[in-house]
């Protein structure tokens, strides 16, 4: 199992456990804004990011995997900064159109952005139901 494997395998268990984690937790009962619930959410999307970050910075040992034009394919330098910028808009905002994924990191760039749209979403529901005691 070659470095690259190992570091997907360890980003891929550690986004996982942050997904898992957050819905692990307990609603809490309330009629406002949780800060608690909202730390947690906070605390998940950060995690993911990182782990996408890593599963980036895995890819681009292989090769270039964001380029700032489909038409000129011009790289970009494969820096920790790059990563966890790229990974940030990615899962937060769908990306800002500056750096483009090639080759597999697009699959990982959409799993990256549904979970950035279905997390929140989660968070939403979460802290509008009420448990009934």
């Amino acid at each position: 199992m070659g470095v690259n494997s190992i570091l997907l395998t360890i980003a891929l268990l550690f986004i996982g456990l942050n997904v898992f984690t957050f819905f692990q937790r307990q609603t809490y009962k309330q009629t406002a804004f949780d800060l608690r619930l909202f730390s947690h959410l906070f605390v998940s999307l950060l995690g993911v990011m990182i782990g996408f970050a890593l599963i980036y910075y895995a890819l681009s040992r292989d090769g270039v995997i964001l380029v700032t034009s489909l038409e000129t394919m011009t790289a970009v330098e494969p820096s920790w900064r790059n990563l966890l910028y790229f990974s940030g808009v990615t899962l937060l905002s769908i990306g800002f159109g500056d750096l483009l994924p090639i080759g597999p990191a697009r699959l990982f760039a959409l799993l990256e952005a549904a979970i950035g749209i279905l997390l929140p979403t989660a968070f939403f529901v979460k802290s509008i139901y009420k448990k009934e005691d």
